[in-house]
């Protein structure tokens, strides 16, 4: 399964920088990183980000 796109959900930054790295690995790129308020009155942050395979 190769997708041409992906919505990548994320709650821990290292989680994410890892995941983003091994998808730059496979061929994709990261379009846009959204954060997003899910816990309001917390410090906690989830991270919505768009991300497409290169072509080539």
């Amino acid at each position: 399964m190769s997708p041409q796109k992906i919505v990548h959900v994320s709650y821990y930054p290292a989680t994410l920088a890892r995941d983003l790295r091994i998808l730059n690995d496979l061929g994709y790129k990261t379009l846009e990183v959204q954060p997003v308020d899910m816990f309001p009155q917390t410090a906690h942050t989830e991270c919505v980000t768009r991300i497409e395979r290169v072509k080539g």
